[in-house]
């Protein structure tokens, strides 16, 4: 076999494998993201090909950019349990931080200003109601000119999204920074009473043992009142 007749094949099964990568990511991914959004993530996969996971909940955090340092294709991974909206920016939060790695490597901080740069560009396409409702686009609208390390850090654009979160999650529970101080809560099987906020975050009581925690302004609790 000729070197440029076996080049040529390997150029086309890597194409090949390539397009079948990129439509195994397109149907993990049209499932949790507004239709007319899905050929534009799937661009952005094409530009810098990553493993995407879909994860159950998670407290901590909507998602994540897993950097591995002995692999050449890096992770992202969203929470499955993220409306779509919640999920579109969650994404493409995380795919910013992918592109900055990518450009700069760990030369700069995760949430500096070359990834707001990055995450304000991907983000700009976006900002019409062919991909969010016209009730989102004001607070995220207001959320882009200074992004935030994480987007559940920005109380109205939080409460606006969760207007559109999924059926199963459309409790009772309402957010903490609802109830007025002094309400009793329960949040993870245990009773609080609200104390005052500090900044993004509420200074409750344990109502069993007396012990005060910092709870997030954002946690979704059930009013015992």
């Amino acid at each position: 076999m000729k070197i440029q007749e076996f080049r040529s094949r390997g150029t086309l099964f890597f194409v090949l494998f390539a397009m079948d990568q990129a439509s195994r990511f397109e149907s993990l991914i049209a499932p949790q993201i507004p239709k007319n959004a899905i050929p534009y993530c799937v661009d952005l996969w094409r530009d810098i090909p990553f493993s995407f996971k879909i994860t159950g909940k998670r407290k901590t955090k909507l998602g994540d950019f897993r950097f591995h340092p002995d692999r050449s294709i890096q992770t992202i991974t969203i929470n499955r349990t993220l409306n779509p909206y919640q999920f579109l920016l969650t994404f493409i939060h995380e795919y910013a931080h992918l592109a900055t790695f990518n450009k700069h490597g760990g030369r700069v901080s995760p949430h500096g200003k070359e990834w707001k740069s990055k995450f304000q560009q991907l983000m700009s396409p976006l900002l019409q109601d062919d991909f969010f409702p016209r009730d989102l686009l004001i607070p995220l609208q207001r959320h882009m000119r200074a992004p935030k390390a994480s987007s559940s850090r920005d109380l109205f654009l939080m409460k606006e999204m969760s207007k559109y979160d999924l059926e199963d999650q459309l409790d009772q529970t309402v957010f903490l920074s609802d109830l007025r101080p002094g309400i009793a809560f329960e949040l993870s099987g245990r009773i609080f009473k609200k104390g005052e906020t500090r900044r993004t975050r509420v200074l409750c009581e344990e109502v069993k043992t007396g012990k005060k925690y910092l709870i997030a302004q954002l946690a979704k609790v059930k009013s015992l009142n």
